[in-house]
């Protein structure tokens, strides 16, 4: 590892190839100060990043690529979408999207290795790609970084030109929970068992469930995102404690992340291995919840588009439906408030005009009540999302039913 002045970095560049593919870390990971650098010494590059957050680079001459598109990146048109599941994303860069530069945030050195920190996801692959085509591994180390167990973890010798700049680290806000997401928290809850791994996201009902498992025992986790809800269970006794928190990236609290530093209770694996369906088929009693923004009559799911437009990106729901159906004892829940306020319209519908997102997860569940989907007719299956959906919708959702034939 050659340690240079940020200064000096658009001249320490070796030769790039027209036009090259740099591959960074995305979600709160993002190493900002290296990525502003990068762009003003290279006039010309595409940059693959998986959910990007905040303000990027949007010129002439970038074109940003991505498997799912972030809040920074929703109606660029500069983006180019490349619909993946978040699990088999690193295969594009051994096929049709090969890294020529990675560029990533690193912690401190310890013993003469760095960790990705917060952010490993797709970079373990991203970077055994560059290093089979004779690429270049920028890091820039920052010392608020938490150096975090698992396959983010680095030599230095891997990486060839680092600069060392400290900024902080994106924390996570209070997210307020309302009496629908408290309500919903705690039927979801009852319906997770003891010794049960969990797997769910972030947000005001992620974080009501999590608040709602304050008196059981013996859960694990095996999840993408390592949130602040997790550790408040670490800290409660609520987690096995033979058994580590396992995620691909993590965002949370400032405490969480001194938690989390160099702690053998935490490490984030590449997203091969934590979104794998049969790694996580191998995980005893998987309760996956996530939600969506729509679903339909029979079982389909909505959580990537809105009027054909590409919010967010397919990610990992689709792994852990499938994944947890497998699991010993496993259910994949969707859960989702039964009205859009925004849209003021029904989030079940009679059949999705958008593209799907996943198919038969275990149950549909709303604060109106939940719906067995997996096990049940499709008769029943249209029954119990009647039920589930909001009593302004019921009427129009049943005539639907009939008119296609599933209550018949």
């Amino acid at each position: 590892m050659r340690i240079i002045t940020p200064e000096q970095l658009e001249t320490a560049l070796p030769s790039l190839p027209s036009n090259p593919r740099i591959v960074t870390q995305g979600s709160f990971g993002t190493p900002r100060a290296l990525l502003a650098l990068l762009d003003a010494a290279i006039a010309e590059y595409r940059l693959f990043i998986v959910n990007g957050l905040g303000a990027l680079p949007d010129r002439d001459g970038v074109r940003i690529e991505t498997t799912f598109v972030g809040s920074g990146l929703r109606g660029n048109p500069r983006v180019d979408y490349y619909p993946a599941r978040l699990s088999v994303t690193p295969k594009l860069f051994t096929s049709t999207l090969p890294p020529d530069v990675v560029a990533v945030q690193t912690s401190r050195v310890i013993d003469g290795k760095v960790s990705l920190g917060i952010e490993v996801q797709v970079l373990p692959g991203a970077i055994e790609a560059l290093k089979a085509r004779g690429g270049l591994l920028v890091a820039q180390i920052n010392e608020e970084m938490p150096f975090i167990q698992g396959d983010g973890v680095l030599d230095v010798s891997d990486i060839d030109l680092a600069v060392e700049i400290t900024e902080p680290v994106p924390v996570a806000g209070d997210i307020p929970i309302d009496d629908e997401s408290a309500a919903l928290g705690e039927r979801l809850a009852a319906m997770i068992p003891e010794g049960a791994t969990l797997q769910m996201g972030i947000g005001a009902l992620p974080g009501a469930v999590l608040k709602a498992l304050g008196g059981a025992r013996r859960l694990r986790v095996w999840t993408e995102l390592m949130a602040d809800g997790f550790h408040h269970l670490a800290l409660a006794g609520v987690l096995d404690p033979d058994h580590p928190i396992t995620a691909t990236f993590a965002y949370g609290s400032a405490e969480m992340y001194a938690w989390a530093d160099n702690n053998p209770q935490l490490r984030l694996l590449r997203c091969e291995t934590t979104n794998s369906p049969g790694m996580i088929a191998q995980q005893p009693a998987v309760t996956s919840i996530n939600t969506a923004l729509q679903v339909d009559l029979f079982g389909a799911v909505n959580a990537t588009r809105v009027q054909d437009r590409i919010i967010s990106g397919t990610g990992g729901q689709a792994d852990f439906v499938v994944g947890a159906l497998h699991s010993p004892g496993g259910q994949s829940i969707i859960a989702l408030k039964s009205w859009h306020p925004k849209a003021d319209r029904s989030t079940v519908v009679a059949k999705l005009s958008e593209a799907t997102t996943s198919l038969q997860p275990s149950w549909v569940v709303t604060e109106q009540g939940a719906a067995r989907i997996f096990g049940a007719s499709q008769r029943d299956q249209a029954l119990g999302l009647i039920g589930a959906a909001h009593p302004r919708a019921r009427e129009q959702l049943t005539a639907e039913a009939e008119r296609m034939g599933l209550l018949s």
